[in-house]
């Protein structure tokens, strides 16, 4: 067969090359729509989700007057920091701090110290009752917080009468029962990151002469630091912010926790009216140690929820 002439080979390929080019942007623009959708239907949500925040800082830099005036302002035009002044000096808040820190400080240690413990025992060893353990995790996290009121309520009356510090109104016996509603879901989420770090690097360091507790702190335990961080900060989230176990028992208004010193702005308000700016300024005091703490340990959070996603 003769070979066709150059000149012929390039027409061809002069003729080719337009039809991929003219090809590849039309490809461009079929993905581009479905891009530029998703961006704006991303800042969407961000903007719904992000909103009441944005609207509890605004009302608490608004004067109660300006705030129940229609229409509403969305800027601060009005701002003042009166409504926090008064809040922060209120009499009730400093011992409410006071009790929420401390709260929550001794939950997060003991909720991280067993539930630790708990991962690593289901993740790391073969012994009898071991599903039966993690079925009856699962178990506990149905039952709802509402019908175990009137239970922890009788205990730590009843604890309370021979060990005042486990009794009403005490830290220590409010933090048993923080501790306890949190440990369950906290060893199903650290169970993943053990789980996830091979066994065999601490089987190598052995071998390399360390014993079985020298391995697991020199090699484990650093790789799990960002799932300590990640479960830390959801103990503390939700030691932080409850209410419910609180207000059953801690009913001396000299032990309520910062929860149930902001709903106490509504029942002293009932006769006079809700001074929402007040409520707003308060909820935002109460929302500033948690922002800060994520802040401090959003980059270890971050790593550690993708690593758990993972390896989970």
């Amino acid at each position: 067969m003769t070979p066709a002439p150059a000149s012929t080979a390039t027409a061809t390929a002069t003729v080719t090359a337009p039809a991929n080019i003219s090809s590849r942007p039309s490809r461009r623009l079929r993905i581009r729509p479905r891009k530029l959708f998703n961006d704006l239907l991303g800042i969407v949500v961000a903007l719904v989700w992000i909103f009441p925040v944005y609207w509890m800082f605004l009302s608490a830099l608004t004067p109660n007057a300006r705030l129940r005036q229609m229409p509403p302002s969305f800027l601060p035009t009005h701002a003042t920091l009166v409504n926090f002044t008064r809040a922060m000096t209120d009499p009730g808040f400093l011992p409410a701090l006071r009790m929420s820190l401390t709260i929550t400080l001794v939950t997060v240690c003991i909720v991280l110290v067993v539930a630790f413990l708990g991962a690593l025992a289901i993740s790391r060893f073969r012994f009898r009752g071991r599903k039966a353990f993690i079925v009856s995790i699962l178990v506990i996290q149905m039952l709802p917080a509402e019908g175990l009121f009137i239970a922890q309520y009788k205990m730590l009356s009843t604890v309370g009468g021979y060990v005042p510090a486990f009794g009403l109104n005490s830290v220590l016996g409010v933090t048993v029962l923080y501790s306890a509603a949190i440990i369950p879901f906290t060893i199903w989420m650290l169970r993943g990151f053990v789980a996830g770090v091979p066994v065999e690097l601490e089987e190598a360091a052995m071998v390399d002469g360390l014993s079985r507790t020298q391995a697991f702190l020199r090699i484990t335990f650093p790789l799990l630091a960002p799932g300590l961080v990640s479960s830390g900060v959801y103990a503390f989230l939700q030691a932080w912010n409850e209410f419910t176990i609180a207000l059953v028992t801690l009913p001396d208004q000299a032990s309520q926790t910062l929860p149930l010193w902001l709903r106490g702005f509504l029942n002293a308000s009932v006769n006079r009216g809700v001074d929402w700016a007040q409520v707003m300024a308060a909820s935002t005091i109460i929302a500033i140690p948690v922002i800060i703490f994520f802040m401090l340990v959003q980059g270890r959070m971050t790593s550690g929820l993708v690593s758990g996603a993972v390896k989970g």
